[in-house]
């Protein structure tokens, strides 16, 4: 049936395309019968409009001579006679006057024209309207008899009076004649017609010499309204006895007239019909040979390839063929073609599909035996059971590398003696080992007999003692475990064909298979716990804190950082729900107001909500410390889009806090600190330029000792700021000298402002060692620790500064009995533009960096400073090295990675 279907298939586009043809083959034919009578009725309008358009031009012409004009008779009639020669189809030339009376026409011959009043023509009244040439209709030619058309053009003079007429007679007969030479160029059977009919749809023009011209109408309403109101086109109609025939026409512009082409229809389209009737008849020929074809291929060829797919059918499906049937098949054995020869093909297949059936049924039993376990040695024990029992095989094995011992070994066998199998072991540099020959080579090596295959002389007791003659040696190609290879032994002399070698190479693959995923199972197994234990240690060390939640909200995963922002151990956060950790750590006091804390506990409810903006800034104490953490929810997507649970991320912008503090407070401080030293210096000067006072020199030092002072403030400022840039940007250079802590305190409190006068007190002990340092920077940290403790400890508290021997360090410490420093803020102080917010830190100015540079120039040493704790006052301590010794007199540069790192 799909044959038979493919067959008509087939055929059925060939008949359709021949219909097909046949139909688009006769519109073609017809449009160009239809466009060869159109050109023809074209060439006739084109021709007849060239000579009218002539006619029309000759009388425009003359109505520009003066003769005609004056109506001079002797100069019209040379210029008529002159016309009249030049075209023939003229037979009157003649001028009218402004009433229509014949002024003169040529020929004045008697019998040349008939009276001499022609106002009561057509064209008169019509000249008398108009300014152009213009074609009257046709008529019968009163002196002639034949018909005549006249070409006229109206007289005006300049003011617009009509004055007469000019005017050609054109005869009809020539465009008679030039129609019958054309239709005598086609067949007299074609009954080829062309007329020319003028405005009112009259025949004018007839190639038969006896059809009454101008006085016959064509009876065809549709084609002469049609070609008279300037269209062009073909139409089938219909005569009065039932016979079709084709119209051409084609109007004439210039005199408002139209060609008519005519012939019947059957003529025209005779190539059309003849082609049509010769595609039926190919069609009908084609049906009947298909017939006919079909026939005999069912009988020879569908047939028997129905009892032939009937019979595969069953080979495929391991049915067992009917007697019946393969009767039916005898007689096609026998058959010398492609049937016969497909027969014979098929009953070889089926016994090779027996065999192969079973080949493949003991293959995927193998290739389950591997999948469905990762034991090795149960797969491979599996393996050489199904090499026996497929390939009738009594004794095989397999024999691996053992590395600890470096020779081969069998790993796995069936058949052999234990005997055999314990004292067999090949070297891997025994070159006529049949093993090693295949495992170097990747390809199966065979020994067909043992007993003279010369490179076997030195196993050959081996083989004798176990009773084999021919053995196979199949490489296990493994890359990620030993080398390996499938042996097996047959006990009589035997040569393995390629469908054996084949199938053993595949139970070697399989064998190879089931060792390399058992060794990499064990490497997979080993690397993902090390990659989950480096993936672990990486959260872990994140400074910011993670946790991951299910899509109830229970804490699934947190790391270490969490835990110290709750105080909470892993194990007590693992299983909570997510959002008593965040409320947990909202409850620690902020230090905010409560509205404060009201309006965060909200956002961060909306964020978890997923209803307000994923991002949350908190301000919680921690260790009682206030710092700004920064929570940001976000959803934790599968690989398939699907949301599988959501996770929080805590990072500390605390730092990011305090740098912004810090860019304020420099703003602040430094503007502050400029504004103030700049003012007055700015008013003292202005005061001494004052013209209209006259200061005397006491009062003129008095400010300019201002002056001096205020200078060496803005300049100290600046001097602090840029040794602040020299610290944290790692570019301090330190000159070392060797020096005398003493002479330091002397010139730093010398140099300190405000001065601690005779209230300082020094406690040096007399064996002080040398310092081997910047004195320049030594004596900076000197004096900014002399000049907080004047400026905080009030006027009259004593300043003690020590210093002693401590290890491998001098230690010195400045203390005062002001109001002191609370321990909380011991590392603060340190920090760049931070002042403590009491009263006299808001009475005493400063930009908040000498702490901070003394810091920066301590650790440039290899010492470190620090706040000791008082009962009463503050005490400043920093230490510097004494183990560095001088190694020449040149400037040492000290780097700054302490500093950097602070």
């Amino acid at each position: 049936m799909q044959l038979l279907a493919l067959y008509l298939v087939f055929l059925a586009p060939v008949v359709v395309a021949s219909l097909v043809f046949d139909r688009l083959a006769s519109q073609r034919i017809e449009s160009d019968a239809k466009a060869a009578d159109l050109a023809v009725a074209h060439a006739i309008a084109q021709e007849t409009n060239t000579s009218l358009d002539y006619a029309l031009k000759s009388v425009e012409n003359l109505a520009a001579y003066p003769p005609v004009i004056s109506a001079d008779k002797a100069g019209m009639e040379m210029l008529f006679s002159t016309l009249m020669s030049a075209r023939p189809d003229v037979n009157l030339v003649y001028r009218l006057d402004a009433r229509g009376i014949m002024d003169y026409h040529y020929p004045t011959g008697p019998g040349s024209t008939v009276g001499t009043d022609f106002s009561f023509r057509d064209y008169y009244k019509q000249a008398l309207s108009t300014h152009h040439p213009f074609l009257s209709l046709g008529r019968i030619s009163p002196t002639t008899g034949q018909p005549v058309a006249t070409a006229i053009m109206p007289l005006w003079d300049s003011q617009g009076n009509f004055f007469g007429l000019v005017a050609t007679n054109i005869k009809m007969q020539s465009l008679s004649s030039t129609l019958a030479s054309i239709v005598a160029e086609h067949r007299p059977e074609e009954h080829f017609n062309v007329v020319i009919i003028d405005a009112t749809g009259n025949v004018i023009a007839h190639p038969d010499p006896a059809f009454p011209l101008t006085e016959v109408s064509l009876d065809l309403p549709d084609v002469t309204q049609a070609v008279l109101s300037g269209a062009s086109g073909n139409r089938i109609l219909a005569g009065k006895d039932g016979t079709e025939s084709l119209f051409s026409y084609v109007p004439i512009p210039s005199a408002g007239w139209g060609v008519i082409v005519s012939r019947p229809a059957a003529t025209a389209f005779s190539t059309s019909q003849a082609a049509h009737q010769g595609a039926l008849f190919t069609v009908a020929v084609l049906l009947i040979v298909g017939i006919f074809f079909w026939l005999a291929l069912a009988r020879l060829v569908l047939q028997p390839v129905e009892r032939l797919a009937a019979f595969s059918q069953k080979i495929g499906m391991d049915e067992d063929v009917p007697e019946s049937q393969r009767s039916q098949l005898t007689a096609l054995y026998e058959r010398p073609d492609q049937i016969g020869h497909l027969n014979r093909s098929l009953t070889r297949m089926e016994k090779a599909i027996q065999a192969r059936l079973q080949e493949l049924s003991t293959l995927l039993e193998t290739s389950a035996a591997i999948v469905s376990t990762l034991d090795s040695q149960m797969v491979l024990d599996r393996i050489l059971e199904q090499v026996e029992r497929l390939m009738d095989i009594k004794m095989c094995a397999i024999l691996a590398l053992d590395e600890k011992r470096g020779v081969f070994r069998v790993k796995t066998s069936r058949g052999l003696s234990q005997r055999y199998v314990e004292q067999l072991s090949i070297s891997p540099t025994e070159p006529l080992s049949v093993t090693m020959r295949a495992i170097g080579s990747g390809e199966p090596i065979q020994i067909s007999d043992t007993e003279t295959d010369p490179a076997f002389v030195a196993s050959r007791p081996r083989s004798r003692s176990e009773g084999y003659r021919s053995v196979l040696a199949v490489p296990l190609n493994a890359k990620h475990t030993p080398a390996s290879a499938l042996l097996v032994y047959r006990p009589d002399p035997h040569v393995f064909t390629q469908r054996e070698i084949t199938l053993l190479t595949s139970f070697a693959n399989h064998a190879a298979m089931a060792i390399e995923n058992a060794a990499l199972y064990a490497r997979s197994d080993l690397r993902l716990s090390e990659q989950t234990r480096r993936l672990e240690a990486l959260i872990q060390s994140l400074q910011d804190g993670l946790v991951l939640e299910d899509l109830q909200g229970t804490v699934l995963y947190a790391n270490r950082r969490i835990g110290e922002l709750l105080d909470l151990t892993l194990e007590e956060i693992i299983g909570t729900p997510g959002d008593q950790l965040i409320n947990r750590l909202l409850s620690k006091d902020t230090g905010g107001e409560e509205e404060q804390r009201t309006k965060m506990r909200q956002a961060v409810e909306e964020a978890l909500a997923g209803r307000g903006p994923r991002r949350v800034e908190l301000v919680v104490t921690v260790n009682r410390q206030t710092r700004y953490l920064a929570l940001r929810v976000f959803d934790v997507i599968g690989p398939d889009g699907t949301p599988i649970g959501r996770g929080q991320i805590l990072r500390d912008i605390t730092r990011d806090r305090e740098i912004d503090r810090m860019k304020s407070s420099l703003i602040s401080t430094v503007s502050h600190e400029l504004r103030t030293p700049l003012a007055a210096i700015k008013g003292y000067v202005t005061t001494l330029l004052a013209e209209d006072v006259v200061w005397d020199s006491l009062t003129q030092r008095e400010f300019l000792g201002i002056i001096s002072s205020e200078t060496d403030r803005l300049s100290k400022l600046v001097n602090d700021l840029l040794d602040m840039s020299r610290i944290e940007s790692g570019n301090l250079d330190v000159n070392r000298a060797e020096c005398s802590l003493g002479d330091l305190l002397q010139r730093a409190a010398h140099r300190a402002h405000p001065s601690p006068l005779d209230r300082m007190v020094i406690n040096l002990p007399p064996d002080l060692p040398q310092l081997y340092v910047d004195p320049q920077r030594i004596e900076a940290v000197l004096r900014n620790l002399i000049e907080n403790a004047a400026k905080y400890s009030g006027d009259s508290s004593p300043i003690v500064v020590s210093a002693g021997v401590e290890g491998q360090f001098l230690v010195v410490r400045v203390r005062d009995e002001g109001p002191g420093i609370p321990p909380e803020y011991g590392e603060r102080i340190f920090e760049s533009f931070y002042r403590l917010e009491n009263g006299l830190n808001r009475l005493s100015p400063g930009a908040g960096l000498g702490l901070a540079i003394c810091q920066g120039f301590i650790s440039a040493h290899g010492g470190e400073i620090w706040l000791e704790p008082q009962p009463k006052g503050a005490c400043i301590a920093f230490s510097l090295p004494l183990d560095q010794v001088p190694s020449d007199q040149t400037a040492e540069h000290s780097s700054l990675e302490a500093t950097s790192k602070k």
